[in-house]
């Protein structure tokens, strides 16, 4: 059974950084693109970050370029997400998501087809 788990969430004060960890098991993640995506209290699931199977193209929602990377360990079957200068805008559960198709050409919530269960990121101001 295909898993994802993300870890590394928490309480943090603005200008602060995290660094989130999404543990994939039950199948190889090595040839999924793999992304974070974000929900705040009372908004839509947004994209965020994203990387191609092959870690060779990356792409990032304009509001975290420059602030978060994501990098990703296939002899792991782990991805990352370091998040540095955080605001508190960037208060969100944080998810992990897998697309089989691995291009990165669809960054959609609704074209993933792995979720993890989420880590919830507290900026505080």
């Amino acid at each position: 059974q295909a898993q994802l788990v993300e870890s590394g969430g928490g309480l943090v004060q603005a200008g602060g950084s995290l660094r989130l960890s999404c543990a994939a098991s039950g199948r190889t993640f090595s040839n999924c693109a793999m992304g974070w995506f974000r929900q705040a209290p009372g908004k839509e699931r947004e994209f965020v970050t994203g990387i191609t199977r092959s870690g060779q193209k990356i792409y990032n929602t304009d509001s975290v370029k420059g602030r978060f990377t994501i990098s990703r360990d296939n002899a792991r079957n782990t991805v990352y997400l370091q998040m540095n200068s955080l605001k508190p805008e960037d208060t969100a559960v944080y998810y992990c998501a897998a697309d089989r198709a691995g291009t990165g050409s669809r960054w959609s919530a609704s074209a993933m087809d792995y979720w993890g269960k989420g880590t919830l990121v507290t900026v505080s101001s």
